[in-house]
């Protein structure tokens, strides 16, 4: 079986929900030995959040796959020491508290590191480490409007809407991912041996996502608003229905393909036409070429529009729902649709590993662990508490 990137390294996630989790979740598919430390009592509000069987959400099994659980109070001296403790035997610490709680606990970053110089640290919050917002309280929703995901989304004559997942939670992760292997190749490969603390903030990672949003304001003072499913200044990229009702999405904004979209539709004299040569002409004239195209789509079921649109080259594709993913021959050949068993409930479909690696593959091992399912396991075997100990712990309720 061939070795995985990340194997050895260790991981002690410390968050909830969403943004941190994901983060570790990444870690875990590569190899990664992740523990995730949840409180006694509740766990992680995660295992009961959207569609729930048998008492666990169907998001759990996914969101906390291939990781260890084990619960510690965090509120009390023992459990704050026990988290010491583990500190000593990992590589990387994810926490996604309200900037000041780790410290509050005694486990703020100065601390770990007097215990542990390698120790990578990555504080996930709404608005960062410091600033003057750092101690509002934040979502992954109030990151994505704040940074100026939402004003731009949706139709110019309704307000501003959400896309429908926690996009700004799940940027966050990507980042603090990258930010984590990059700490640990200069610790590791640079040989610095010393960790750092890698500061991600929600709504930056939302802004960093803003494409020339930024640079057009300051030159021009152009405020991009909301265009519906056009994206301005990129022409012709849109959705179009087709006769059956069906939608097809076309993006043929490269100077090439729209010539070749054009004589797709059997129209060369648009396709030759100067005033259509390059991008920046055809955004000049972007409301008669959407007209143009959607008048070809609306002359055929979506698929002969597929057809015509595959033969000559043109980039398209279906809105696709749930169920077509599922039913897609390219996401099955591809093994993005698992099924993975889960003790009592059987098997159960989950999204399958992303980027593929050709000599260090992802897998997922295992769905997400029943509450303090390797409580006993971690304790005994990193921080080496006996029986009698971990029995005297529970009974205190600190796990």
């Amino acid at each position: 079986m061939a070795k995985k990137a990340l194997e050895g390294l260790r991981v002690l996630e410390m968050g909830q929900l969403i943004a941190g989790p994901s983060a570790s979740r990444l870690l875990g598919e590569f190899g990664a030995e992740v523990i995730k430390v949840e409180s006694p009592k509740t766990g992680d509000p995660i295992r009961t959040w959207r569609v729930v069987e048998n008492g666990t959400s169907l998001w759990w099994y996914v969101q906390s796959r291939n990781k260890k659980s084990v619960t510690i109070n965090l509120r009390e001296s023992e459990g704050q020491e026990l988290v010491r403790e583990l500190v000593k035997e990992i590589d990387i610490l994810i926490e996604n508290f309200r900037p000041g709680t780790m410290e509050k606990w005694g486990l703020g970053y100065e601390e770990l590191k007097a215990i542990n110089p390698r120790l990578i640290m990555i504080r996930v919050s709404g608005y960062g480490q410091d600033g003057p917002y750092r101690d509002k309280a934040g979502f992954g929703s109030i990151g994505e409007a704040l940074g100026g995901l939402r004003y731009i989304t949706g139709y110019p004559d309704r307000p501003p809407t959400r896309v429908g997942i926690s996009i700004g939670d799940s940027l966050s992760a990507l980042y603090s991912v990258i930010g984590a292997l990059m700490a640990v190749h200069h610790r590791d490969v640079n040989g610095t041996g010393e960790g750092q603390v890698i500061d991600v903030a929600l709504y930056e990672s939302v802004f960093s996502m803003m494409e020339s949003t930024l640079p057009e304001f300051g030159r021009t003072g152009l405020i991009r608003e909301r265009t519906g499913s056009t994206l301005p200044g990129i022409t012709p990229s849109n959705t179009y229905i087709c006769a059956d009702e069906k939608y097809v999405v076309i993006g043929a904004n490269g100077d090439a393909i729209f010539k070749r979209l054009m004589n797709a539709m059997d129209r060369a004299d648009v396709a030759e036409d100067p005033r259509y040569e390059n991008n920046s002409k055809r955004s000049e004239h972007a409301e008669y070429l959407d007209a143009l195209i959607e008048e070809w789509t609306k002359s055929m079921p979506f698929n002969e529009v597929m057809q015509y649109l595959d033969d000559a080259k043109v980039p398209a594709g279906a809105i696709y729902s749930i169920e077509d993913i599922v039913n897609d021959q390219h996401y099955q050949a591809r093994e993005m649709i698992r099924e993975i068993e889960v003790e009592e409930l059987g098997t159960l479909k989950m999204p399958g590993i992303v980027p593929k690696m050709s000599e260090t593959p992802g897998n997922i091992e295992w769905a997400g662990p029943k509450l303090g399912e390797h409580t006993d396991e971690v304790l005994t075997e990193k921080i080496h508490l006996s029986a009698e100990q971990i029995k005297e712990l529970k009974e205190k309720g600190i796990i």
